[in-house]
């Protein structure tokens, strides 16, 4: 596996990531003995970046990360995240027991409990998870620096946010990179944020590249998933938008079965030809999934195919919005 530099950090990855989330909860019942044996497989292959949050599980996904990182540490690059607060005492797998808070102080928190949960010196690269409109973002730069001052974690990164918001928080310390859902499925960082990554020297981590699984076509309804699967509450999972939505992915079927390969595949080796430094980061609680993701690191797209991806999904094409409104994804207009 072909690796690159995240960034200016100096730190290096896998040209694709690992995305653990769904190995604690949001995707239907969690199974640790299953996931562990997924992320040795997925080292195994090469893979050697792996994405993780205090939130996921409510810290359940970092002791994860931490049982398999061990004697591993020197050569696997664990990323979290801080800025989401959820209420300890809400329901597994739901996605509005939350708010937002960026301030130094529960940064702070945040992190020296991430770091006694993945059992480490420093992390990797920490994230702003989501923006704090309450909290200008050059001021959650500077607390991010002052952590990298002591050595607490090795570089920072943003997520979902917007172009503007990255040049503000770049001006006052380099972001190493920034992690936003991309995909044939989502195309919205197209318009604005990769080229401020390209501009900036900022590596762009790609998370839900196979649309949240719809683009491997093995969601053939919505009723299929788990009762507590999360997916259930957005748009392009319901209804009519469903319906709309699965065409397309036939559509990408019916080219991966031309290309000898699956559409989750396609998917994830049309993001290795956006011209710039992208890491996807799939996440699978299978073995059988990640060698097929992994695999997608081979495949050759022509022009010609090309062509005909941006003419089955181009920008705007599925149906349905992202999230619940309630619920919200990247900020639309720049906050303070």
């Amino acid at each position: 596996m072909k690796h690159l530099t995240l960034g200016q950090s100096g730190i290096k990855s896998s040209e694709m990531g690992f995305g653990c989330m769904g190995m604690s909860e949001f995707y239907g019942e969690h199974d640790d003995v299953e996931s562990l044996k997924t992320l040795e497989r997925a080292f195994e292959l090469g893979v050697t970046l792996y994405d993780t949050s205090n939130v996921y599980g409510r810290g359940h996904n970092e002791t994860l990360v931490a049982q398999f990182a061990q004697n591993k540490r020197d050569r696997i690059v664990i990323c979290s995240k801080f800025g989401v607060v959820r209420d300890p005492n809400g329901p597994s797998g739901s996605t509005y027991d939350r708010g937002i808070d960026n301030s130094p102080e529960y940064m702070r928190r945040c992190c020296e409990e991430s770091l006694s949960r993945l059992k480490v010196d420093a992390i990797d690269l920490y994230y702003v998870h989501r923006t704090d409109p309450a909290v200008p973002i050059e001021e959650t730069a500077l607390a991010l620096a002052n952590l990298i001052r002591e050595g607490k974690i090795k570089s920072y990164g943003l997520s979902e946010v917007t172009a503007e918001q990255l040049r503000r928080a770049h001006a006052v310390h380099p972001v190493t990179a920034l992690q936003s859902e991309y995909s044939l499925w989502n195309r919205e960082p197209e318009l604005d944020v990769l080229p401020a990554c390209k501009e900036l020297g900022i590596t762009f981590i790609a998370y839900s590249p196979l649309g949240r699984g719809f683009l491997t076509g093995s969601i053939q309804q919505a009723s299929a998933l788990k009762p507590d699967d999360f997916r259930l509450s957005l748009p392009r999972f319901q209804g009519e938008s469903f319906d709309r939505n699965q065409a397309l992915v036939e559509q990408v079927k019916a080219f991966g079965i031309e290309k000898g390969c699956t559409p989750g595949q396609i998917a994830l080796a049309w993001l290795y030809y956006r011209n710039q430094d992208i890491i996807p980061i799939p996440g699978t609680k299978r073995i059988k999934y990640l060698e097929e993701n992994v695999a997608a690191t081979e495949i050759k797209l022509t022009q010609s195919d090309l062509d005909r991806l941006e003419h089955i999904l181009p920008l705007g094409a599925p149906a349905g919005s992202r999230y619940d409104p309630k619920f919200g994804g990247a900020p639309k207009t720049p906050k303070a």
